[in-house]
Parts: C-alpha cells; sequence; structure tokens
C-alpha cells in the first residue's frame, strides 16, 4: 500500500545552499533562487499532503567557504532534508563549469535513491543545469518531470548581443548554447513547467521551440510573513527573540550611519546581486543627476557580500566599480551608503523596516525582472516600492495596487517617482497599507504550497494515467533496477546464442519466471544497433542493461536509455583521432568497416603473429595515450579509452544500481570476455570457450561449464545455486 503524501525531489545544484542564515548575493549563483527553493520546501514540509521533501545540491568542501556546505545530510525539519552529492571535486565553481560534471550527479543520486529504497513521485529541477539532473532522473525511474528556470538562456543571450557581447565569448565562458539546447530538451520532457508570472510564459519560454510542448503553471512565489511583518511592531515569540532583531536592527542603523552625513533622512534602499542586468548605476544616475531628490532623501545600495572588489568575478568587479566611480563622480560622500555586508536571516527585514520607518523607498532598477522577491519582502514590512515596468513587478503591483512603475532606462522618470511618494504622506500611507494587507493576501508561502500540492497531485494523476493506458505498460527501468539485488550478464555470440534453441528457451523462461529477483543484461563486442537486432532476430527481450562495443556504452531497457554517467566517466584523456593516426604506420592491422567503429572505440582486424600486441602497446605507451586494448578470437582488436571494458562496465553498473558484484552471474566464451568474468563477479565460462580463456581455469570465482551456449550458462547457474541465493526455486524440470 502506498504512503499517505507525496515525496517530492527538488533539485537546485549551484551556489551555496543552506537552511539558515543563506549567504544571498555571495556571487551571482547565489541569488533569490536558492532562497526561493529553501522556502518552498520548508512550507511543503508542513502540508499534510506532502509526506517527504528532500533538495538535492551540490557538496562542498572549500577552506573558503562554510563547514556547513559540506555536509552530506542536513535534516531541516522531520520531513524536509537537504542532501549535498558530490560533483566535479570538491572546490566551489561556478554554474556554467558544472555542465560536464552533472552526469557524475545523476549517478551518485541513483545511488542515494537506491540506498534509501524510496523512489520519489516528483522530481523538480530548478535552473537548466538541476533540471538537466531532474528530467534524467524523471527518465530512469519512470516520474513525473517538473521544472522551474528562473532565468532563461535565450533571452539571456539576446540581451548580451544586444549589449555588444561576442557569441563566441558567450559560449566560451557562459557555454550560453549549451544551456539553451539543455532548455529545449527539458522543455520537450516536462509534464508541468511551473512559473511566478504570464508575462514569464509569453515573452521568455515563447522564445523557445518547444515552448508548446508543456503545460505550464502560474504559482507566485511567497514570503515568510512571520520575519517580514509591518515596521509599526513586532511579532516576537520569545525574549531571545526580541534580542537578536534588536541587536540586528542596531548593527544596520549603525553601519547605515557610517555613511551618512543625515541619516535622520528617508531613505531610498536597493538590495540586489552585483549583476549589469539590476542597472544599479542607472539608479546611481538618477540620485546624482537630481540635487532636490539628493537634499530630500539618501541612497543605501547593499549590492551583495563583498571583502575585496578586486576579488570578484570580471562582472561584479565591473558593476561595482562602475558603482564607486558614479559615486565619487556625483560627489554623493555623506549621502550613499554601499555596505560590504548583510545578514540575509535578522538584518534584511530590519533593513526594510528602517527604511519605512523613515518613510522612504524600496527600488527595483532592474533592466529586466522575473518576479522580484526583493518587493514584495519590502511591501510585507510597509515599505512602498518603485520597480521596473517588467515581468513580476507588474503583476506585484496590479496584484497588491501599491507603488510606480518606471522605464528603468529613464533616470528622470525613476527620481520624479521616489519623489512623487516621498513627498506625498497621503500616498506613501496608501501603498504602505496597500503593500502590508495585499502581499498577506496573494503572497503567502501558505497559499504558494497549497497550490503547488493541487498541482502536483493533477500532474502525478495525469502521469499515471498515461502509464496506465499505455499499449504495453512496464515498470520503469529505474525502478525495477533500484529493487534488484542480483543480475545476470552474458555475452551474445557463442555464449547466449549459438546453441540449442531448446536450452536458450529453457533459460529464458527461467529468467522471465525469477525476473522480479533477477536483472538480466547482456555485454557484447558489438555495437549498440547489431546487438538490438540479432536479439530480435532469436526473439530474446530486450534486456535490462546492454553492455555494447566491448564495454563502450551502456543503454537500458525498452527505453534504450543512454547511460550518460558512463560516457562522461569513460571520456576522460580519450583522443580516438590521435590514437588512429598514430596506429597508421602499423602495416598488420587495419581498420574495420564504418559501422564497428564509435565516438569510444577503435577497432581492427589483426592475425596473430608474434609481438604484434607488443609492437602497439609500445607506441601507444611511448606517446602517453591512456587506452585499454583488447584482442579476441586470433582477429579482432579494439582499442578503448583506458576507463572502458565490458568488465569495468560490470563494476560501474554494480556501484551505480547497488548490486554486490558477488551478487551478479557473468557469463562468457571468448578473449573479450576475459575481464568481465575476472574478480569478484561469478563467472561461467560456457563449454564451447576459445581457447585463451583456458588461463582462467585456476580462479575461484570461475566455473567451466560443461555443455555449450545457453546450456552451458543454465549448468553455471546451477553451480552456484543462484536462483536460490535469490529467494527463487530453480523449477524441477530445469
Amino acid at each position: 500500500m502506498k504512503q499517505k503524501g507525496l515525496y517530492i525531489q527538488m533539485f537546485s545544484i549551484h551556489g551555496l545552499v543552506r537552511a539558515e542564515n543563506m549567504e544571498l548575493g555571495y556571487d551571482a549563483d547565489t541569488g533569490g533562487q536558492i532562497k526561493y527553493v529553501v522556502e518552498l520546501c520548508r512550507t511543503l514540509s508542513a502540508s499534510d499532503q506532502i509526506r517527504k521533501i528532500d533538495l538535492f545540491t551540490r557538496l562542498i568542501k572549500d577552506k573558503s567557504y562554510s563547514d556547513d556546505y559540506g555536509q552530506p545530510l542536513e535534516q531541516v525539519n522531520e520531513k524536509f532534508r537537504i542532501v549535498r552529492i558530490q560533483c566535479g571535486g570538491k572546490k566551489y565553481i561556478r554554474k556554467e563549469l558544472l555542465w560536464p560534471h552533472l552526469d557524475e550527479f545523476v549517478d551518485k543520486t541513483i545511488i542515494f535513491i537506491r540506498q534509501e529504497k524510496d523512489i520519489p513521485d516528483v522530481v523538480h529541477g530548478h535552473y537548466p543545469d538541476a533540471g538537466h539532473v531532474a528530467m534524467e532522473l524523471g527518465s530512469f525511474f519512470g516520474v513525473p518531470l517538473v521544472y522551474t528556470g528562473h532565468s532563461l538562456g535565450r533571452s539571456k543571450r539576446a540581451r548580451l548581443l544586444e549589449d555588444g557581447h561576442d557569441l563566441i565569448e558567450m559560449n566560451r565562458k557562459l557555454k550560453i548554447d549549451h544551456r539553451i539546447d539543455t532548455e529545449e530538451h527539458i522543455l520537450k520532457s516536462a509534464d508541468r513547467v511551473i512559473t511566478s508570472t504570464h508575462q514569464e510564459i509569453e515573452y521568455q519560454y515563447g522564445m523557445y521551440r518547444n515552448r508548446t510542448l508543456p503545460t505550464y503553471t502560474v504559482i507566485p512565489p511567497g514570503i515568510g510573513i512571520e520575519r517580514f511583518y509591518p515596521y509599526y511592531h513586532d511579532t516576537f515569540s520569545s525574549s531571545s527573540e526580541e534580542e537578536e532583531a534588536l541587536f540586528a536592527k542596531a548593527s544596520v542603523i549603525q553601519e547605515l550611519n557610517r555613511f551618512f552625513t543625515h541619516p535622520d533622512k528617508p531613505l531610498i534602499l536597493v538590495l540586489c546581486r552585483p549583476d549589469k542586468r539590476k542597472n544599479i548605476q542607472g539608479l546611481v544616475k538618477a540620485y546624482g543627476e537630481d540635487a532636490e531628490l539628493q537634499a530630500m532623501a539618501n541612497l543605501a545600495i547593499f549590492a551583495g557580500i563583498r571583502k575585496d572588489i578586486s576579488d570578484k568575478e570580471e562582472t561584479e568587479r565591473d558593476v561595482l566599480t562602475r558603482m564607486l566611480l558614479l559615486m565619487d563622480k556625483y560627489n554623493l560622500y555623506g549621502r550613499m551608503a554601499i555596505p560590504k555586508k548583510h545578514d540575509f536571516e535578522h538584518e534584511v527585514p530590519e533593513l526594510y523596516r528602517i527604511a519605512a520607518e523613515k518613510r522612504g523607498v524600496f527600488v527595483n532598477p532592474a533592466l529586466t525582472e522575473p518576479f522580484g522577491l526583493t518587493l514584495l519582502e519590502a511591501l510585507a514590512c510597509g515599505l512602498p516600492i518603485v520597480a521596473t515596468n517588467d515581468g513580476g513587478p507588474r503583476d506585484i503591483v496590479h496584484n497588491c495596487q501599491t507603488g510606480t512603475l518606471v522605464d528603468p532606462t529613464d533616470t528622470k522618470e525613476m527620481a520624479s517617482a521616489i519623489k512623487d511618494i516621498i513627498v506625498h504622506p497621503d500616498k506613501w500611507n496608501q501603498f504602505s497599507k496597500n503593500g502590508i494587507l495585499n502581499t498577506r493576501k496573494f503572497y503567502s508561502w501558505v497559499s504558494h504550497a497549497k497550490s503547488y500540492c493541487t498541482e502536483m497531485k493533477e500532474v502525478c494523476r495525469k502521469y499515471e494515467k498515461s502509464f496506465i493506458t499505455a499499449v504495453e505498460p512496464r515498470e520503469s527501468i529505474g525502478k525495477r533496477l533500484a529493487k534488484l539485488d542480483y543480475m545476470l550478464i552474458t555475452d551474445i555470440d557463442n555464449t547466449l546464442l549459438g546453441g540449442n534453441p531448446e536450452e536458450l528457451n529453457a533459460l529464458m523462461d527461467l529468467l522471465e519466471k525469477n525476473a522480479g529477483k533477477i536483472g538480466f543484461g547482456v555485454a557484447t563486442g558489438r555495437m549498440f544497433e547489431s546487438a538490438l537486432d540479432i536479439l530480435n532476430t532469436h526473439g530474446i527481450r530486450i534486456p535490462d542493461i546492454i553492455v555494447s562495443g566491448v564495454g563502450s556504452r551502456i543503454s537500458y531497457g525498452d527505453s534504450l536509455d543512454l547511460d550518460k554517467g558512463w560516457e562522461t566517466h569513460i571520456s576522460k584523456n580519450w583522443d580516438p583521432g590521435l590514437i588512429a593516426s598514430r596506429l597508421k604506420e602499423i602495416k598488420f592491422i587495419r581498420p574495420q568497416e564504418a559501422s564497428a567503429q564509435s565516438a569510444y572505440k577503435l577497432s581492427y582486424t589483426m592475425a596473430p603473429g608474434k609481438d604484434r600486441l607488443a609492437r602497439i602497446h609500445h607506441i601507444l605507451t611511448q606517446k602517453r595515450f591512456k587506452y585499454t586494448l583488447i584482442y579476441s578470437q586470433d582477429q579482432h582488436l579494439d582499442i578503448l579509452p583506458y576507463r572502458a571494458s565490458k568488465g569495468k562496465a560490470i563494476r560501474y553498473l554494480s556501484y551505480k544500481w547497488g548490486v554486490p558484484l558477488k551478487n551478479i552471474l557473468v557469463c562468457g566464451d571468448s578473449g573479450n570476455d576475459a575481464e568481465m568474468l575476472k574478480g569478484e563477479p561469478l563467472g561461467v565460462v560456457v563449454g564451447n570457450y576459445s581457447p585463451e580463456l583456458e588461463a582462467l581455469r585456476p580462479a575461484k570465482q570461475i566455473y567451466f561449464a560443461q555443455k555449450s551456449h545457453a546450456g552451458g550458462m543454465m549448468e553455471g547457474i546451477l553451480h552456484y545455486q543462484f536462483i536460490q541465493k535469490a529467494k527463487e526455486m530453480v523449477p524441477d524440470d530445469h
């Protein structure tokens, strides 16, 4: 019986993610998206409709960052955990450098899921890197994929090109085209796309080829009402909480007073990352060019967290430097504050309330704004807003009946809107009141979570319905493999096939009857398409796992999904073009036909001869190539990446799916099976084996059968009592 409530797996891979004291603004990757995901998970965990929620992010062990980010598991509350998965090393790296390591993240998440023995009902990816991971897991485990983009690559590329950036440089640094291609794939696969605004659907997702494929749902983010309460009262539940808030307020006031000559003036507040799109310089210009505005109000810009501007990324360094230069140009000393850090948990809410007490204004001057969570936080505290007339702010101002929208490129319009609110007390009061009341009406996390749960139940219902109505519904390969503890893997030619058809049928019947306990895989020198063809020709059902091309490719089940983690793993230090060019000088080998070659396999024909293999090894090692060389049946010479082979593929599968090597029965007949027969797995050499396997006879874990082909495999199964070990009895007639 299925447990009550949904199990949601959220993915937010890049940035610094923890439940408390979030370091928002630390860099370009640690922005509002992180806060949104953590708050969403926290609120959902309080719902009766949620059984469990795990937020997956990247594990970081780096002396430059808090130890918090190196904890594999952070138990936030009874139902909510942050799970940290290591990929791409342990050092903190920006999101654009994570792309090559995402399949490693997928593999290790699969291992975690199998260890937990709990498959999610929904996977939800935030931002395209996490979207890719969730897409792969959703496909593997046969569960719905939900996606939230937060910001999109096509609109970013268009904006950067408009600003004069070079596309080649964009791809070098931001991997922008790869990101867009990934987003297109996600849209093709997503069962639901969650957005914050209707504008996001129309103008941002509207730029994508696959824009019409998913179903979109608008669910605006919420805010923590208990923390962002109005400036004129408090909601302390304890004296220690009150002291913490009072200390935070005193700290903020002390910091601001370091900058201001007249600290009692109304405060114009800005809180954002140092990103060019945030248009900080536009606001500084608006303030600097308007002497009247300078006379009536101070300006405070909290632009992320920094120690030394020279240590920041180039784009952030450029924004911060321009801000300082403009401050100097307009001689804003004594009127403009630029603090270097702020504590998000306690100081930011106090910042809004201090600005409201001074009857100031919060400004979001961004050139584009998908949503604008800081606007809601300010409004909830009673601080009126001036915001860009784009995206989220339009919906916020419309719903809350408060604030003024402006063209962020018009500095005079921006300055005029700020002054208009400050100098008209009635307008300030009305905006403040409407903001407080309507944020609670339209933008609470509780209402967000309620809508989200309703949507997820609908997504699961539709997904299950489509699964049930499929012509031949079968369990997803991920769910199947996650349950198995035993597996039989065999070579195809001259092992599984080539013998008595009745013995083959008996073997396949035995595996079918015990399919609930034993997985079935093939490991072959054939290329993938050739392996499928020969299996279909002989009426063999598609195996759970196909290791093809002598271990250069792994595919799964009916869906034939490619194991991208394996490709990523074996691609390291592999240069087939250079290897092929070096081997051209060898006269006693010739390349096999094009259909035998692949991106991760070079195949040649070579007759036996004294020192021939030694000569090839000498040439390749002399050039410091890393490779695996396999010679079989006195004719087939295969060169693979050094991490690839049938044996290494089986060990990788054991690690990824948590099937112990001692529970894997491996069957083969020729030299290219030798490596996979050795070691911990249970080995069976069928009776029709090639003489090159005779050297394996002394090995304890390898059984040499009397019978050939499938009959020899059956003999090996009985020898090891493999079916009994898998807790299924072998039928008497076998």
